[in-house]
């Protein structure tokens, strides 16, 4: 991928974060149809790890850490996580180690069994 075609998909992905941001500030996701109800949850009557996301995002965006945190507690944990991520993509040409390192299998496994422990254990507790 060019620099150029890099540039133009990080400003479209910047663009996109920002209209979805504005609608989950504008709209509830507990009063209003426009939102996905899980398929996971409606299938199985089981959380996933991500069950609870729009309405912590909702929360987030009023500054209400505290419901934000009842609806999904990994979710507000990973936000710093996947900032760093999202870092070092954006810099992995200047950054290479950086990217690696925080690309590793390790931190893809980790991240990975946190959210399955996650979702094992808000359905049990």
């Amino acid at each position: 991928m060019t620099s150029a075609s890099r540039r133009y998909t990080v400003v479209a992905a910047i663009l996109l974060a920002i209209t979805v941001l504005c609608i989950y500030f504008y709209f509830n996701p507990e009063s209003g149809r426009l939102f996905p109800r899980c398929p996971f949850l409606i299938l199985t009557g089981f959380q996933c790890p991500g069950c609870g996301s729009q309405r912590a995002i909702h929360s987030l965006l009023h500054g209400d850490i505290a419901s934000a945190w009842h609806f999904n507690a990994v979710m507000l944990l990973f936000i710093p996580i996947v900032a760093i991520l999202l870092i070092a993509e954006i810099k992995r040409e200047k950054w290479a180690r950086f990217y690696a390192s925080v690309n590793s299998r390790y931190v893809i496994w980790g991240i990975a069994a946190i959210l399955l422990l996650w979702g094992v254990l808000r359905n049990i507790c």
